[in-house]
């Protein structure tokens, strides 16, 4: 149930020695075919990683043939050598995939570079190339869970998905546990279908996917240079689905991906779900969710097992959203502990002894509404980040 769950994809995952664990650091992905269309979305982030915008370039000619990806380094804030490195990376995939068993008509341009970890040192290109080769070798068409490990840095498990259309199905698997932010988050993510679609099809669905998961979690508020999330379509079932399935069908894989990104956050004790309602707009209510989502008071009152609505109200007064504070209200697991902006149910009657976590805000202004996911902020979240250096 991963992403090589779709026909005519293969993939891999192989150790390099990038990590000083040991622990597989390289994975490969490749689309059989017949179809070659893919679609892509990238950090917010001004800083980008050479890989993105090398990845950004191949998205233009509308072909992805294959996907490398490394962790144990990020490669980013390496100026121009960064760049021909992640080109030699290119290359070097293109050529040993089209001397391989199943041999490729594949150019450096056909394929996709992702990195992750440390941000700011150049990647060792004579581990990692010879790393390419074994890759290649390796590919198999069950090739996905090993290559959901090999993307992994501070995440505890990997993490695969897959749902199936009716004749066709879409996989994925993705990494991240820190810098989950908005646009998008510290993730890597290769979704897969072989259902047949062009990329203008793949690129809304792409779009409107993300925008409803990825862009919807916040572990603390930080944004990566290297997020990435690719969508390859192969066609090898021969199944064109209407613009609208494929689109529900990747929004649940995302969503599916997402949850597990969050669920495997640094350092978290909880998993919280803020949902926002009654608002004037969509954009209000995703911006009250992600307000409350950051802010550290809530964050640490939730990993202290307090239920403390007034850090939550106060969080929200500090947005542009349209509402009365004295018409708000505010619930911690279905409690309505607070009502009209004042106190309300006996706030001891809220249970914050398992992990999952769920605050409910209505601001009485509309009929639109938005989750965003969060986490709490632990100890052991300031532990991990204050040791491991990214």
């Amino acid at each position: 149930m991963t992403v090589t769950h779709p026909k005519g994809f293969r993939a891999s995952g192989v150790a390099a020695g990038l990590k000083p664990s040991g622990n597989p650091d390289v994975a490969l992905v490749v689309n059989d075919g017949p179809d070659f269309t893919a679609a892509g979305v990238f950090t917010g982030n001004r800083v980008k990683a050479a890989p993105v915008l090398w990845s950004q370039q191949v998205l233009k000619g509308g072909v992805v043939r294959a996907v490398v990806l490394n962790s144990g380094g990020a490669n980013a804030c390496t100026g121009t050598q960064g760049f021909r490195d992640t080109h030699a990376t290119a290359e070097h995939t293109a050529t040993v995939l089209r001397g391989g068993p199943k041999p490729q008509l594949i150019g450096a341009g056909d394929v996709a570079v992702c990195s992750t970890g440390l941000i700011g040192e150049l990647l060792p290109m004579q581990k990692l190339l010879p790393g390419v080769a074994a890759a290649a070798k390796e590919l198999k068409a069950d090739g996905g869970p090993k290559a959901a490990e090999a993307i992994m840095t501070t995440d505890t498990v990997a993490k695969n998905a897959v749902v199936e259309g009716d004749g066709w199905s879409v996989g994925g698997i993705a990494k991240g546990a820190g810098m989950l932010a908005p646009a998008l988050a510290t993730m890597l993510v290769v979704i897969t279908t072989d259902a047949s679609a062009g990329n203008d099809v793949l690129d809304a669905a792409l779009r409107e996917a993300t925008r409803l998961t990825f862009d919807r979690i916040d572990a603390d508020g930080c944004m990566s240079t290297n997020d990435t999330v690719l969508l390859l379509a192969s066609g090898a079932s021969d199944v064109q689905p209407s613009p609208e399935e494929l689109t529900a069908a990747v929004t649940e894989v995302c969503h599916n991906l997402a949850q597990q990104l969050i669920a495997d956050a640094e350092g978290a004790t909880k998993h919280i779900a803020i949902e926002v309602k009654g608002a004037a707009s969509e954009a209000d209510a995703v911006e009250v969710g992600r307000t409350v989502a950051r802010n550290n008071l809530v964050k640490t009152a939730l990993f202290g097992n307090d239920p403390n609505w007034g850090r939550i109200l106060a969080a929200v007064g500090t947005t542009a959203a349209r509402f009365e504070p004295d018409r708000v209200d505010v619930a911690i697991n279905d409690v309505w502990i607070c009502k009209g902006g004042a106190a309300a149910d006996d706030r001891s009657k809220v249970d914050l002894s398992g992990r999952d976590v769920k605050i409910t805000v209505n601001l009485r202004e509309g009929e639109m509404e938005a989750t965003i996911w969060t986490t709490d902020l632990s100890h052991a979240y300031v532990h991990e980040n204050s040791a491991y250096s990214s």
